[in-house]
């Protein structure tokens, strides 16, 4: 009898054991680009695919066409779960749509509201805008004349970014839906926001707008950055034309150029994000969702809200930061 029972759990085990094999999804992370804001995502997508069984897949693509192929790609390999961040939400609907038709898709960082994606992983893009807004008004208290500089307009997020920046100056009531469209001077009681210039991911076109812009508006009080990379582009265009302490500076996200720059004081403040989060509980909904467990949040809304980080409290934050990334290694 005993020997019968030493089996039978033995087998059980066994079986267990495959069954947990055998449900190990393979699931995919896509960003929208290269830059160390993603790196910090894939430590927090590898940590949950230790921390939920599953196959993580980081894809980091090179504009939208590329993203669109990375996106066919997962979805002939057989992927289960796929997390995006959408470049262009507006004229990737039908691709996005045909992949929801195919496999369990969700977005993060960036949304695409008028698709058929699960859930979208991330901050209300708007509000912090307002928060980026708010940094301004702090370091130029009497107003001024500022510019923004940002990667692309045909994403979601930077798009909201910039118009709660911009709403913020103008101290208008929030609406998220408005848009002022870039190519003209937008002016309030105390703040012009005199222009708008795209890169498109592209490095050395980031740092030529901002030797631009010092060119162009002479009486330039502030640059305001919307993406990672745009802060040391920034930085070094300022430092090129003599400038950095006289322009301010403000950022969005935790670049390494960006903390150390608010510690040394040429940088006022910068607007986080957590991307380690967007990573992790991306791949922790994605695991749950094709194990049919109900992970899904209230209205398809799982907010990570942003932070204003200064001089006061950069150095915890990077200690925050240096944490997160050791729990994404040996991914």
């Amino acid at each position: 009898m005993r020997v019968i029972c030493v089996s039978l759990l033995l087998a059980i085990g066994i079986c267990g054991c495959d069954r947990k094999t055998s449900s190990k999804p393979d699931l995919a992370f896509v960003t929208n680009g290269v830059a160390s804001f993603w790196t910090i995502a894939k430590a927090g997508a590898l940590a949950a695919g230790r921390d939920f069984n599953a196959d993580v897949d980081i894809r980091m693509p090179d504009g939208v066409a590329d993203q669109n192929r990375i996106l066919e790609d997962l979805l002939t390999r057989g992927a289960k779960g796929i997390a995006i961040s959408p470049i262009d939400s507006t004229n990737q609907i039908e691709k996005i749509n045909a992949a929801c038709d195919r496999t369990i898709l969700i977005t993060h960082d960036s949304d695409a509201p008028d698709t058929k994606r699960l859930c979208y992983v991330g901050m209300d893009n708007y509000l912090a805008g307002r928060l980026c807004g708010q940094l301004v008004k702090e370091v130029l208290p009497d107003g001024g004349e500022i510019v923004i500089l940002v990667g692309r307009l045909e994403q979601d997020n930077a798009k909201r970014r910039r118009q709660g920046a911009i709403d913020e100056l103008m101290d208008r009531p929030a609406d998220p839906n408005r848009y002022d469209k870039p190519g003209n001077p937008i002016r309030g009681e105390k703040f012009t926001v005199l222009d708008t210039r795209t890169d498109q991911f592209d490095r050395s076109r980031a740092k030529q707008n901002a030797e631009d812009m010092m060119v162009t508006y002479p009486e330039l009080d502030c640059m305001v950055g919307l993406f990672a990379y745009n802060i040391p582009a920034i930085i070094e265009a300022l430092k090129g034309g003599d400038k950095l302490n006289e322009i301010k500076i403000v950022a969005f996200d935790e670049h390494d150029a960006t903390l150390l720059g608010i510690r040394e004081g040429y940088v006022h403040g910068t607007v986080v994000q957590d991307p380690y989060k967007y990573g992790y509980e991306s791949i922790r909904i994605l695991a749950g969702l094709t194990r049919g467990e109900k992970v899904l949040p209230d209205g398809g809304f799982l907010d990570i809200p942003a932070r204003q980080i200064r001089k006061d409290n950069v150095d915890a934050f990077e200690t925050e930061l240096k944490a997160n990334l050791a729990a994404g290694g040996g991914g």
